[in-house]
Parts: C-alpha cells; sequence; structure tokens
C-alpha cells in the first residue's frame, strides 16, 4: 500500500506537467496526494473496521474535498448516494491494493476488489481492472514470480501485455479508463528492477500519472521485498496526521513490507 501512496504524490505533479522521460526529480514542492490516496486509506480503513464501503467514501470526499476526485464520483459522494453509476474509470484500480494483504487467497482478493470496484466502478471494465491490480499485487506478495504476474493479467484478465515501454511511450497519451492506462502500468512495473523505478516507468508514459504511478507502485513494493525508507519519508511527510495513523494501523494488522 505505501508503493501505491508514494506513486501517487510522485505522479502528482506530472498530471499536469506530462513528461516522456524517467530522469525528474521524485518529490517536489507541488508533489501532493491526490484521491489516489485518499481512497486507497479508506478503503485499508473499512478492511479493518468494517461496515459499508460507500459510507467510508462519502465521509473521506468530505474531509478532503480537494484532492482532486472525478466530478462524478464526488458528486455521487456529496450526494451520499449508494448507487454505483457504471463507472469504467481507473478509480477502481488504483484504490485497491489494500485489498491483496487482507486475504489469504488469489480468489478471496479477486472478490474483494470486485466488491471495492462495484461501489461505484461497477462497469465490467471497471471491475476488470481492480481485480488485475490486486491480483497483482497478491501474487507478488506472496513470492510469485513476474511470469506468473504477467499469465495471471493476460489469462485471467485478458490484458496485452506484449508491448513494451519504449514501444507505448511515443503515441501515448492521458486515458483514465482502466483498459488505457492498467495493463500500461502493470508493464512499467514488469520492465522495472526496483520500485523507484516501477514509478518512473510509469510516469514517463506521459498519461494519468499519479493513478498509473500508484498502481505500478503497489505492484513493485510487495515484489521487491519492501519500500525504502528514502521514499516512504518524503511522502509520509505529505500526508496529514489521520491518513498516516491509518496507513501505520493497517500496515501494523497487516504486515506489508519493512521501511529499513
Amino acid at each position: 500500500m505505501l508503493g501505491a501512496i508514494v506513486g501517487d504524490i510522485v505522479g502528482s505533479y506530472f498530471e499536469h506537467y506530462p513528461t516522456k522521460y524517467t530522469d525528474f526529480d521524485l518529490f517536489t514542492e507541488n508533489s501532493f496526494f491526490t484521491d489516489d490516496t485518499v481512497l486507497t486509506v479508506a478503503v485499508a480503513d473499512w478492511i479493518m473496521n468494517g461496515g459499508d464501503l460507500h459510507t467510508y467514501f462519502h465521509d473521506y470526499v468530505e474531509r478532503y474535498p480537494g484532492a482532486g476526485f472525478g466530478g462524478t464520483f464526488i458528486r455521487w459522494a456529496q450526494n451520499r448516494d449508494t448507487e454505483p453509476y457504471g463507472s469504467w474509470g481507473n478509480g477502481s484500480a488504483m484504490r485497491v491494493s489494500p485489498v491483496a494483504y487482507a486475504r489469504e487467497s488469489l480468489t478471496d482478493v479477486m472478490e474483494l476488489a470486485e466488491r471495492t470496484a462495484s461501489v461505484t466502478h461497477n462497469h465490467p471494465n471497471g471491475i476488470l481492472g481492480a481485480v488485475a491490480v490486486a491480483g497483482c499485487v497478491f501474487i507478488a506478495r506472496t513470492g510469485g514470480t513476474k511470469e506468473e504476474i504477467r499469465k495471471f493479467v493476460s489469462e485471467e484478465i485478458g490484458y496485452d501485455l506484449t508491448r513494451t515501454i519504449d514501444s507505448i511511450r511515443p503515441f501515448y497519451s492521458f486515458d483514465v479508463s482502466c483498459e488505457g492506462s492498467v495493463p500500461e502500468a502493470i508493464t512499467a512495473f514488469l520492465e522495472s528492477s526496483s520500485v523507484e523505478e516501477s514509478i518512473r516507468l510509469a510516469v514517463s508514459l506521459g498519461g494519468d500519472s499519479d493513478t498509473m504511478a500508484c498502481i505500478a507502485g503497489a505492484i513493485a513494493e510487495p515484489f521487491f521485498g519492501g519500500f525504502p525508507q528514502t521514499l516512504w519519508q518524503p511522502a509520509a511527510e505529505r500526508l496529514d496526521d489521520s491518513l498516516r495513523a491509518t496507513v501505520e494501523a493497517f500496515c501494523e494488522r497487516y504486515p506489508v513490507m519493512s521501511t529499513s
């Protein structure tokens, strides 16, 4: 989950100022948490404490109205609606990583991922994006190889992972759909040799940078055996006390990684 938060914060600047390069400052004075972090923490909070997930989303939007939520989602939350609205956007995928730590089988993780998506993103593509990311994180945290992750995504989800980052980058543009951003974010992870590189590669596509780096970082974190303090500390400093406390509580209950 820390990988998702760091990816979000690093990518936040580049959502507005996209880059096609990997050589950039990870943290600037304009790096901040967005709705990706807020809703990831909301899902973690729900996993720990139970209840209705839509209520957590409503409450977190009320607490962080300026976090950059999509227009349809924020209207849904502010109206305290309880019915989904058929979204196929990548919001379902960027908030899902905590579920991969809360269940002990891939089947259970996939089912829980669908539950978190269906609160709002009940379109099949919205559900598929969440299931894909949660499954990747679970396979990574349980010792799976990149080839096992690739096979899961290709055969169970149906995403095309045959393209390379270098072949995607020149023609890629901003895309908030699950179909048009989740496979690319997973590819960034698959081509990386570290958590940091996974985030850099995702940002370098020049698309929905915070969400794509969020997804790539979420998968890379358990795969590479933890999260370096040098990356987590500057991100943690950008969270408020409430978000940071929930993250710490989740990590204590569901051992996620070492930050040593």
